[in-house]
């Protein structure tokens, strides 16, 4: 193992695929991971054990929704341990798929930590306290990126928690406090509450989910207001103290009582990139002033031996956009026409209702005085919503007018994550608006909000009218 011909620096949803794409180009790989098994943030302590509570949570919810609907369930009994268990049993399963498949590619992966000794070299740092050198022709850094914790909110107490210490579930907290309104605190407060916790959510941003349109924020803000304890926005938490009987919170906002005490505080503010202590300077790779590697559109640094993908590389910090920038950097390196050119990328919120978006939202439209036509079908027309008595929904359409192109897709409703990726096909591709109103859809389903939204566009959509102008 002295040499590769190519090394990919962390196993996460970036870095795996890049192994796994470059052994079946035929290069000789060593995947190199600090962590005993792969898969990443996203895997071990992300977007998987997440998805795996929020199951559970709406599980809980439509249980206790049935009684509408003339079903009722006793309370639920929450066993935190087998909960646990169900969690790590999925990250198990996972774990050791990637493991067998990299067996099966034959990529060498070896568990260390990692850092340039030159633009060549790396020094293998092993967990019982060896060193080795790796020599490569190519690497790929796919490093990651951690939850940020401001060092006014660490202040040495484990009820002091980031979104890691959040998915242990260590217990379940009779009050607890999310510091930040974006996904990762709506998924854990959903997670939370579900589970019987008091959730308060405060943002310092005028409202939650900043990135996203805010007719598709609304319906999701309007049913968490009815599961939470309060979400406070333009507030701030001043600091956190800690106390025998738990943390007080000292808030400041209009309106707020400012100080409040909590058994646990989620701080949820962010991430940053793990571009740090990796031997950068002794290459020439560059870091901007967020610490993102520098990469052009084939994911290339300044160091012609050396890529970068997934968060350590740039926003947006989501686990399909590493694995996308993977395929690029290895089709790139192996001398493929390759580039990141991708116009829609899509974000999903796995709250309840879900909520999700790709392309041009209708607030960088205006900003961009774009000439653009919004197009809004809303759920309470579909004959499925209604079925699922989950008519909150939305479904909307950015479209160009001259050229009929759809420009942008977002809804917000139940399983809007599953129905974006029709939006993502429509974007990438340059479909027009007749391309998704012609394009039999299944009925009943959800997916003819599409259909018919862009029905709206060319003319009348079946279920909604709306009186010419």
């Amino acid at each position: 193992m002295s040499h590769a011909e190519i090394v990919v620096i962390g196993a996460g949803p970036g870095g795996y695929p890049a192994a796994f794409a470059a052994a079946d180009h035929g290069k000789k790989v060593v995947l190199v991971n600090e962590e005993q098994n792969p898969g990443g943030v996203c895997l071990q302590r992300g977007c998987i054990p997440s998805k795996a509570l929020l199951h559970v949570a709406k599980l809980i919810h439509e249980a206790r929704e049935a009684a509408e609907h003339g079903v009722t369930f006793g309370s639920p009994k929450i066993d935190l341990a087998k909960l646990r268990n169900f969690k790590n049993g999925v990250i198990g399963q996972l774990t050791g798929g990637i493991q067998s498949l990299c067996k099966a590619r034959g990529v060498t992966l070896v568990q260390a930590r990692a850092t340039f000794a030159n633009s060549n070299t790396l020094n293998l740092a092993k967990p019982d306290g060896t060193t080795e050198q790796l020599t490569f022709d190519k690497a790929v850094i796919a490093t990651g990126s951690q939850p940020a914790m401001p060092p006014i909110f660490a202040i040495g107490d484990p009820r002091v928690m980031d979104s890691t210490g959040a998915l242990a579930l260590e217990d379940i907290p009779k009050k607890l406090l999310v510091i930040g309104g974006g996904y990762i605190g709506l998924e854990m407060g959903c997670v939370y509450v579900a589970l019987g916790s008091e959730v308060t959510v405060v943002e310092a941003l005028p409202t939650i989910l900043a990135a996203a349109d805010r007719d598709l924020v609304r319906p999701l803000q309007k049913r968490l207001e009815g599961q939470f304890k309060a979400i406070y926005v333009n507030t701030k938490v001043l600091s956190l103290t800690a106390s025998k009987s738990g943390i007080v919170a000292e808030l400041q906002g209009e309106g707020v009582e400012p100080k409040q005490a909590f058994d646990r505080v989620l701080v949820s503010v962010g991430r940053r990139p793990n571009s740090r202590n990796l031997g950068l300077e002794n290459t020439k790779v560059q870091v901007d002033d967020k610490g993102f590697i520098k990469i052009d559109k084939c994911c290339r640094t300044a160091d012609e031996n050396i890529l970068a993908i997934g968060d350590v590389a740039g926003e947006p910090m989501l686990a399909h956009k590493a694995t996308r920038e993977a395929k690029v950097a290895i089709e790139a390196l192996v001398g493929e026409p390759a580039e990141f050119d991708n116009i829609a990328i899509p974000a999903v919120v796995f709250t309840d209702p879900e909520l999700a978006w790709c392309g041009l939202t209708e607030t960088e439209a205006k900003a961009q005085e774009r000439d653009v036509k919004v197009i809004r079908f809303a759920w309470a027309a579909s004959g499925r919503a209604q079925s699922l008595a989950r008519t909150e929904g939305l479904t909307k359409l950015i479209v160009e007018n001259k050229t009929e192109r759809v420009l942008g897709v977002g809804i917000v409703g139940a399983g809007a994550g599953e129905l974006i990726s029709e939006g993502v096909i429509a974007v990438e591709t340059a479909a027009v608006a007749r391309d998704l109103a012609d394009s039999i859809h299944p009925h009943p389903t959800l997916s003819e909000t599409l259909m018919e939204a862009a029905e709206a566009f060319i003319g009348q959509a079946t279920h909604m009218y709306r009186p010419p102008r």
